[in-house]
């Protein structure tokens, strides 16, 4: 055998760079596919990146999770077709040629032309691929670059048009003109669960503001409250809720009469006192409410309103822009979403900036769809109607629009309120709400369905399934998946010019045949050309596609059907192999891919898109902080992975609450304990082994050749009985861990297993190996541990692909019948020959041995001092079979005494006492237990044995069960002891 890992200077990076070309070499790879072909199909879907940015540690954790799912599937013989694929389309790659062009609104594409402006989005598509394959070669990750798919593609887009049709002949899809979330940044409409991924809490302007009832005899004023005070210029009604009740008061300072919900006075500003002198503002706040109800020193309540009283009053329009609606606009009216939980309970509705305002101004009649004008532009400015604030963007026009407020003496109060509010998750800036028209999806018309089908999932964690993505499917909404943007797969639709006639195209094949004209690209600057004859006749013009393309959410989700070209290629394949095996992603994505993945399956088979899900959390910087390559508060991936290793790595993600969907604050160090606890005992063992086996050589004896497993099964060493079941055990637990994709437990559990290898197995069989029992002792134990560590590596291999590779290549050379890699043998299966009663009788040793090192150090007594005798004191004379049988040597040359022996009486050792459980009698006894606790703790010994053996025992009226009772054995000072779940172990400190 080779020596190439004996040496003091391994190094894991550069022994992992020797695997990379290996693999290479071997186009181990896709041999791996070719091996597996045939085979039980696994079906994994990988979630597309946007390769406009550099991989990060969010992405290697993804990226770890997947490979050591499917390496593991493709070793059980499975085969497992692993495609990269790339995000193309959508504002990410747009808001990249945007800031790179200087363009700020939608004329200057137009001006530059849709074609260069899309060609130009395609030249950056694949900006850093080739980064992004090097680093996902780094960390060792087995996935298809040359056959990737990329949503650009024409077969991808076709299959999308499909999709999207098939939505269409199910009557899942409309037109409609709704307040969606919008995005100034990227100047289009986001859908719901775009808004909802980057929420942020900031502060914004909160004010209050009169609206004079006309023709009140008291000249009253509504008061409404409002946190976006741009949107004042557009209003249009007032709403008030018709069960609540309203109060009219009275402003002492200054006569001026309002009406308000009576549970809402207290939010009135305080101005006076009956001094006349106004009040000093509050700190922090140029506004002092009083909370428990109306200040009657500033107010004076003149009268109560019902709701629905209030119901069809008309008001006195704060500004004058839309004057010409007065017919219909401008008066109140009543809906239950108004609550008295904040504000005024008078709400403001600028009807094209509220979801809620669109809808109850249109019930109320305040305005006609076709009518209603939207006075804020593609880039967030107002637009020339609203002539004093034209060309302003709203948020930054807040102040002069509430100083012109004040100036018509309409302002009661103003001051700032800190809330959670979305931003755009692409560009960063604050989202407004805002009438678009969009084609839906109706979700919510499939939304029983789409509960259904997330019960037929499985996910690690199940929590969030079962609460994050429940909780998300039940409040689902209709999704608007038209952009009004220009690089992207473009909505199929063809319209006519009256709209009465709507062609959707569900292939290239029926467009051509539609149009005469010959297909090569279906992005915009190829299609937004091409029309169709009407089938009504010439005199009906011709039908025109529409301008919208596709939210790039809407092509992910389609990733399943179009990634494969369904159902233009691979039908049967799908059709077969559908739901797919296996996703993974981050949390965020049980709003993003996840939720898309899901609502159109739901609507197309009426199956989830998978069958199992990993959902990981997010890895934050060691300070809990996101990770910032500006602080650069975190250490760079490809530097990590130089020091340590890519396999350190891995396993300490996997390793890690994140593969729980919990946060991960990433530390260097924990990456360098992955190395010290996990590699270095492992390599050590296996260092072990390779030198003890040349020796055999090196002495002139015949070179090394391991023996059968078959043969080594009857060994009669105890401990090779042992390390064998113990190796069949973690074979098991690795395939059930795995079969559950609890990938977070496996770690764990080879610690402990590398830990009991090299700490039990090597080191109490260190004669063994050296030859020290004869040669065929020797070779049976070297044997057993040559088979040991090949299983360990092909078990551990998807999850360190390199270090096992490493011993593998090794370890091969004495086998005649090896695989080329460690990654094409097959993973384990279990034998059967798991002997648990050995297992525990180990078990036992090592708490027996660990406690005896205990009592040495307690007593300063070193190993190396011989000691007579140890005796071992426990009830269990199974217990004591186990240390005193076939361990019995062990334990002795361990512990250094000439004798082990037995004892099942505690009591000749030590006495019993007895104490009260505080903790369960104290609410119990009250008053009794500190006379209780004095006799309990004088108990004899004959007493405390009684009650041992009927199991209760009663004082003063109270009757005390075994649980309310702590027996435990007291010191007795002849001899050294030390008590743990009533087993005591003592020596008797006699020397040789």
């Amino acid at each position: 055998m080779d020596d190439v890992c004996e040496g003091k200077d391994f190094s894991f990076p550069e022994q992992e760079e020797g695997v990379i070309e290996l693999w290479a070499k071997l186009d181990a790879f896709h041999e791996q596919l070719r091996r597996t072909e045939g085979g039980e199909e696994f079906v994994f879907y990988d979630g597309p990146p946007f390769a406009t940015g550099l991989p990060h540690y969010g992405h290697i954790l993804a990226g770890t999770i997947k490979d050591v799912v499917t390496r593991h599937q493709s070793m059980r013989g499975r085969h497992v077709s692993r495609r990269f694929g790339w995000d193309c389309h959508g504002l990410p790659v747009e808001f990249e040629i945007d800031k790179a062009l200087g363009i700020t609104n939608r004329q200057q594409v137009f001006d530059l032309g849709i074609g260069k402006y899309n060609e130009t989005c395609r030249s950056i598509v694949t900006k850093y691929v080739s980064e992004w394959e090097a680093m996902v070669t780094r960390t060792g990750r087995w996935i298809d670059f040359k056959n990737d798919y990329k949503t650009m593609d024409l077969n991808f887009m076709e299959s999308v048009w499909w999709v999207f049709a098939q939505l269409w002949e199910k009557d899942l899809v409309y037109r409609g003109f709704k307040v969606m979330p919008y995005s100034t940044g990227c100047k289009t409409a986001l859908s719901n669960f775009e808004a909802a991924l980057d929420y942020r809490t900031v502060p914004d302007p909160a004010v209050m503001v009169s609206f004079p009832i006309v023709g009140d005899a008291d000249n009253a004023a509504l008061v409404a409250w409002t946190t976006t005070p741009w949107t004042l210029p557009s209003n249009l009604a007032l709403c008030v809720n018709a069960n609540l009740t309203y109060a009219k008061v009275k402003d002492k300072s200054n006569g001026a009469v309002y009406v308000i919900a009576e549970s809402r006075l207290g939010q009135l500003p305080v101005k006076a006192k009956a001094s006349g002198k106004k009040q000093a503002p509050s700190k922090g706040s140029n506004i002092e409410a009083v909370q428990d109800g109306l200040d009657k020193e500033s107010y004076e309540l003149l009268s109560k309103i019902p709701g629905v009283s209030l119901v069809g009053l008309k008001y006195t329009p704060l500004f004058d822009f839309f004057i010409e609606l007065q017919g219909t606009a401008f008066r109140v009216i009543a809906d239950n979403y108004v609550t008295d939980d904040s504000g005024t309970g008078v709400v403001h509705c600028a009807p094209a900036f509220g979801e809620d305002d669109h809808r109850v101004c249109l019930a109320a009649g305040i305005f006609e769809t076709a009518g209603l004008v939207v006075a804020v532009d593609d880039d967030g400015c107002f637009i020339e109607k609203i002539s004093d604030f034209k060309g302003r963007y709203v948020k930054e026009a807040d102040k002069d629009i509430i100083n012109a407020v004040k100036d018509k003496g309409r302002l009661i109060s103003k001051g700032s309120i800190e809330h959670s509010y979305p931003f755009c998750w692409r560009s960063g800036t604050p989202l407004i709400y805002r009438a678009v028209p969009s084609w839906f999806v109706k979700v919510e018309k499939i939304k029983d369905q789409l509960l259904e089908c997330n019960k037929e999932t499985y996910w690690v964690p199940d929590y969030v399934k079962e609460k994050r993505f429940h909780n998300w499917l039940e409040g689902a909404r209709d999704w608007a998946v038209s952009r009004s943007r220009f690089w992207g797969t473009p909505l199929p639709l063809w319209i006519s010019q009256d709209g009465e006639e709507i062609v959707v195209m569900d292939s290239i094949e029926k467009l051509e045949k539609l149009s005469g004209v010959k297909v090569t690209d279906l992005h915009r600057h190829y299609v937004d050309d091409i029309t169709i004859p009407s089938k009504r006749g010439p005199e009906f013009g011709v039908l025109k596609r529409v301008d919208d393309v596709f939210d790039c959410w809407f092509e992910s989700g389609s990733m399943p059907y179009a990634y494969i070209h369904y159902p233009f290629e691979n039908r049967e394949l799908f059709e077969k192999n559908f739901p797919g095996n296996f996703v993974a992603e981050g949390l965020d994505q049980t709003r993003g891919w996840f939720y898309t993945l899901m609502v159109l399956s739901t609507a197309l088979f009426g199956k989830p898109a998978f069958k199992n899900l990993i959902c990981n959390g997010l890895v934050l910087a060691e300070d809990g902080k996101k990770m910032s390559k500006s602080k650069k508060n975190y250490p760079p991936p490809k530097d990590l992975i130089d020091e340590f290793g890519a396999d350190a790595l891995r396993l300490y993600l996997v390793n890690s609450p994140v593969v729980r969907a919990e946060s991960l604050r990433f530390k260097r160090t924990g990456v360098f304990a992955v190395v010290k606890d996990v590699f270095l005992p492992w390599y050590n063992a296996y260092r072990f082994f390779v030198q003890n086996a040349k020796r055999l050589e090196v002495e002139g004896l015949a070179s090394f050749s391991p023996m059968e497993q078959v043969v080594l099964l009857k060994s009669s060493n105890v401990l090779d009985h042992w390390i064998n079941s113990a190796t069949e055990s973690l074979v098991s637990f690795v395939h059930q861990e795995m079969d559950a994709y609890r990938l977070y437990t496996v770690v764990p559990y080879l610690v402990k297993y590398i830990d009991y290898l090299t700490n039990i197995y090597v080191r109490l069989n260190r004669k063994r190996f050296k030859g020290r029992t004869g040669e065929e002792d020797c070779r049976i134990s070297l044997s057993t541990l040559y088979h040991v560590l090949v299983t360990t590596c092909v078990v551990m291999a998807p999850f360190t692909p390199f270090f096992t590779e490493v011993l593998y290549q090794n370890l091969r050379k004495v086998s005649s019948n090896s695989e080329e890699s460690i990654h094409f043998c097959k993973f384990p299966s279990t034998t059967g020959e798991r002997d648990e009663r050995v297992e525990q009788s180990v078990k036992r040793m090592v708490t027996i041995i660990d406690l005896a090192r205990n009592i040495r150090e307690r007593h300063n007594k070193a190993l190396k001092t011989p000691l007579k005798e140890m005796v071992v004191v426990h009830p269990d004379n199974d217990f004591l079979e186990d240390i005193t049988g076939k361990l019995k040597e062990y334990v002795m040359e361990e512990i250094n005494v000439k004798n082990v022996t037995p004892c099942n009486d505690p009591l000749m050792y030590a006495s019993l006492r007895a104490e009260p459980n505080f903790s369960v009698l104290g609410k119990r006894l009250g008053k009794d237990m500190g006379k209780v606790s004095n006799v309990v703790k004088k108990m004899t010994q004959e007493q405390i044995l009684a009650f041992e053996k009927s199991g209760e025992v009663s004082f003063f009226g109270h009757c005390l069960k075994l649980d309310d009772i702590k027996v435990m054995l007291s010191d007795n000072s002849s001899v050294l002891k030390m008590c743990q779940r009533r087993r005591l172990m003592l020596q008797e400190m006699v020397m040789f």
